[in-house]
């Protein structure tokens, strides 16, 4: 599984190649679909470009995305969105519409929590697993480990050069991660090297503008699709290799 990540964090000081309101995230959607992305990861924004849980946020755009491309759409609920726990788990329950899975960071206080509520309303749950944090620790004594849908191996390492031993060191925290189905993927110089990691283990990747905005050669990036292209041919030919 390829899984493209359109947005992240970023906004518009990032370069107008970042989509951000819900018509531009349907359209690099659909262009990344096209080019072999079979899962998508989104951070709905405000008008403002900032990330969001509300439901106003959220609804246009898991329905401009959806009315684009047949695959799961799958969202965040960093803390940054929203910072209180509590506030978090409201804004969760008043979703409107719900996406097929939403990231729960574990180290985040409140993780349990949130990844209940999400799975109470029906909605897989990814288990986002941080290097240089607690998160692993935790999700190992989760009562919750079992239920998740997956869990993202995330590669806080930006370093080209050290990205892939933090990535394996991960992998060994996180052990057999309750027989859960593992995503592996890094971030800016990091998130290349990690994929074509995800590759030789036979791991799921994730590549797209969130992750990085440079292709492999060190261009920039001109969509995300461009980045799924270029993803599925490291992703693919190591996979081969491994094989």
């Amino acid at each position: 599984m390829i899984q493209v990540c359109l947005n992240g964090p970023r906004g518009a000081v990032d370069g107008a190649v970042v989509p951000l309101s819900p018509e531009a995230l349907a359209d690099s959607a659909a262009e990344a679909v096209a080019a072999g992305a079979t899962d998508i990861h989104v951070h709905p924004k405000t008008p403002c470009g900032q990330d969001s849980l509300s439901p106003r946020v959220l609804a246009p755009t898991l329905e401009a995305i959806r009315a684009r491309v047949p695959v799961p759409v799958g969202v965040t609920t960093g803390a940054w969105a929203e910072p209180d726990p509590e506030a978090r788990l409201e804004r969760i329950r008043s979703w409107t519409v719900l996406p097929d899975h939403a990231s729960v960071n574990w180290h985040e206080d409140g993780a349990e929590e949130v990844a209940a509520a999400l799975i109470d309303r029906g909605v897989g749950v990814e288990a986002g697993i941080w290097s240089g944090t607690d998160g692993a620790a935790r999700f190992a004594a989760s009562p919750l480990g079992p239920r998740v849908l997956r869990v993202l191996a995330e590669v806080t390492d930006r370093s080209a050069e050290s990205a892939e031993e933090t990535a394996r060191a991960l992998l060994t925290d996180l052990g057999s991660a309750f027989g859960r189905p593992v995503l592996l993927h890094g971030e800016d110089a990091g998130a290349w090297p990690v994929l074509r990691l995800a590759g030789r283990l036979g791991l799921a990747g994730r590549i797209g503008l969130e992750d990085t905005l440079v292709l492999p050669d060190g261009e920039r990036a001109g969509s995300n699709g461009q980045l799924v292209a270029a993803g599925l041919v490291h992703y693919g030919w190591w996979s081969q290799r491994s094989s």
